[in-house]
């Protein structure tokens, strides 16, 4: 937790309170037992009214006192340890939207949604308990050590005892626990993954029929976690029976030793309760720290695994001295690039070169694997390419600023994402200040009217989380218009016109045609129906280059190509661009 503790300076002024106050709880608690005492040997013993009624009124202002510093260390812990928790969550959250694809691949997303959750919270909860408990506990313990020792030097012996045995009651506990609280984080976190899987999958679990085999892998993961915290519950349960035996074991040497001091006469009746209430409070100051530290080896897993987030330093980031790139162009040039994925034993990408012009539509096609996604996420700088560069308008994009990188991009993803809203407000999501009429004319292109006027709502329908109540088509024309509204210099669209069908896909590519006339627009498709009008394909095999030129170039020169081709097209279709053979057949 030490190395969260930098986030604490916004609440010193708070936390300096707070230990004044602590120390004004703890002078209250001590006082009375000393008050007490009077009261027995000089008031009651004494037949002292006047001093029974005084030293009563004093025990009832400092308890009162007591009370007040008590629920002002209450609330100024709540409020010091939620807004820290507050603070630390805002970080992560912030971290997190830095990261790169390569720092998503190396945190789980099931874990990170544990991190900023799960373990923060654990952190809240134990620094309540540190700065309610763990501040007072050593002014109380030792406090009352003193105090018992100037009332009676010759019984702090039993309390020396009581404390030693304590002390290695709680070492020897923790000892055992502390190694499990890592692994019942990582089970938390394996817990968090499986079912995250299953909820996501959930229509495909169903249509398999495969409920049974998602709840045994489910029962396992459970049954484990639910395990490990039974052994740690266990082993932190006889914490307090152990307390409880100590506690009356310690009153009964008190009551045995004091009375015979009674008997001699080195001590009075009211001496004997009062070093009892000293005795008691000493042993609850060292009882309230283990309560804290039954806590702490948790909390401090919890807290290296949010550090772990917050030391992280993305791999992508602005420079020093940015170079602004001019604008109004979006000329995309790939200059002998290759990228390789971390741990990755060969390249994705290997020495691709080839420059995408505005006013023209650069595709790229080829088989699963061959790269082309991943092609695709290096100009918004995804990932950073491994070997050569990749330039805008003659600036390596590593020189520019992200945000003045992403402000020339109109990205459609290949797995189209919406988010909680509208229709209106994922359109403009990428342009905030789009009013109505572009918003309508990016609809129209990207050829969603024909179902947003069908919405009861139309452009104000809600939109569910994900999108879970559209189609996949809807969701694809909804991201497109989205890209669309931002009217950007470079239009990046992977795999976008999936999940639309033949005649929307020619509506839409007709009118996107118009829209981006003088715009540069990239397009990562496996149909070749989507790109046969591009003015160049870029033909990727295995990472590499395979041909480039236009659909009729490729169907002569590139055999990658015509292999794709000849699966999707017709006899008829293929001849148009192909010589004809001896046969009468077009030659593949």
């Amino acid at each position: 937790m030490l190395k969260l503790t930098k986030y604490l300076l916004p609440y010193t002024f708070l936390l300096i309170l707070l230990l004044l106050l602590t120390y004004g709880q703890t002078a209250a608690s001590l006082a009375l037992p000393d008050y007490m005492a009077n009261i027995i040997n000089k008031g009651i013993i004494g037949q002292d009214t006047g001093l029974i009624f005084s030293n009563g009124l004093w025990m009832l202002l400092i308890s009162l006192a007591g009370g007040v510093a008590t629920i002002g260390v209450g609330y100024l812990a709540a409020q010091i340890a939620t807004g820290f928790a507050m603070k630390i969550r805002e970080k992560v959250f912030t971290k997190v939207e830095n990261f790169s694809l390569a720092e998503f691949n190396t945190f789980s997303t099931a874990s990170l949604i544990t991190r900023s959750t799960n373990d923060i919270q654990q952190i809240q909860t134990v620094f309540v308990m540190i700065l309610r408990l763990a501040l007072m506990a050593p002014f109380l313990g030792v406090g009352a050590i003193i105090k018992a020792y100037h009332l009676a030097p010759s019984m702090t012996w039993i309390m020396a005892v009581a404390i030693a045995i304590l002390v290695i009651i709680i070492v020897t506990l923790f000892s055992i626990a502390i190694p499990k609280f890592q692994k019942l984080q990582e089970l938390v976190d394996k817990l968090n993954l499986v079912t995250r899987e299953i909820l996501t999958g959930l229509r495909v679990i169903r249509a398999f029929d495969n409920e049974k085999y998602e709840e045994k892998k489910f029962q396992v993961v459970n049954t484990d976690l639910t395990g490990l915290n039974l052994t740690v519950n266990r082993i932190m349960i006889l914490l307090q029976p152990a307390m409880m035996l100590i506690m009356n074991m310690t009153m009964i040497a008190i009551v045995w030793v004091g009375a015979h001091q009674v008997d001699l006469g080195n001590l009075q009746l009211g001496d004997i309760l009062a070093f009892m209430q000293y005795s008691m409070q000493g042993i609850m100051g060292f009882l309230m720290l283990s309560i804290v530290f039954i806590m702490v080896p948790r909390a401090s897993v919890s807290a290296n695994r949010v550090a772990e987030i917050l030391e992280t330093d993305p791999i992508i980031n602005d420079p020093a001295d940015p170079v602004k790139a001019k604008s109004g162009q979006g000329i995309i040039e790939f200059k002998d690039v290759s990228f390789s994925y971390k741990g990755a034993e060969a390249p994705v990408l290997e020495h691709i070169s080839f420059t995408a012009l505005p006013g023209q539509t650069t595709a790229i096609v080829g088989s699963t694997g061959s790269g082309k996604s991943t092609l695709i996420n290096l100009i918004p700088r995804f990932y950073d390419v491994t070997a050569g560069e990749v330039l805008i308008d003659g600036v390596n994009i590593k020189a520019m600023r992200q945000e003045d990188l992403y402000r020339k991009i109109g990205y459609v993803p290949q797995k189209a994402v919406l988010f909680s809203g509208t229709v209106a407000s994922n359109i403009k999501y990428g342009a905030p200040k789009a009013d109505d009429a572009i918003v309508q004319a990016a609809a129209r292109t990207a050829q969603a009217t024909e179902f947003i006027d069908r919405l009861e709502k139309q452009f104000g329908d809600p939109i569910a989380q994900g999108g879970a109540n559209v189609s996949g088509g809807q969701k694809q024309r909804l991201s497109i218009a989205r890209a669309i509204a931002r009217n950007p210099e470079i239009y990046l669209f992977d795999d976008s016109f999936s999940a639309l069908d033949f005649t929307t896909d020619a509506k839409l590519r007709a009118a996107l045609a118009k829209e981006t006339k003088n715009k540069t627009v990239l397009i990562v498709a496996q149909r070749i129906s989507t790109i046969r009008q591009a003015d160049k394909i870029i033909v990727l095999d295995e990472g590499r280059i395979a041909g480039q030129g236009t659909h009729n170039e490729l169907l002569k020169t590139s055999e990658v190509y015509r292999e794709i081709a000849a699966s999707q097209l017709s006899s008829e279709e293929l001849s148009r661009a192909l010589p004809i053979s001896a046969t009468g057949k077009a030659a593949l």
